[in-house]
């Protein structure tokens, strides 16, 4: 259904121009005490976005967020000890 999405932060002069940046995607949180607004669009029309928001004057800065250029999947450095030994071997 969707592609691959990405959020963008955009954080704000002041929110009373929180619904105007609807346009731009879908807004997923709205921050009222540091001022800033989390907006989820598709990966591909990110940079064009990123560079729309940029020009608007009730914005001070755009940032993109690096979440899906991030491995999520951790490796353990040591081997579970647990898993060494096999406790059936004295049934």
């Amino acid at each position: 259904m969707f592609g691959q999405r990405q959020g963008i932060i955009v954080w704000l002069q002041s929110l009373k121009h929180v619904k105007l940046l609807r346009k731009f995607g879908n807004i997923h949180y709205v921050s009222k005490r540091l001022k800033y607004v989390v907006i989820y669009n598709d990966m591909e029309n990110t940079d064009s976005i990123v560079a729309k928001l940029k020009s608007l004057s009730y914005v001070k800065k755009v940032e993109p967020s690096y979440k899906p250029f991030l491995k999520i999947e951790f490796e353990n450095k040591r081997p579970d000890r647990a898993k060494e030994y096999d406790y059936k071997i004295g049934l």
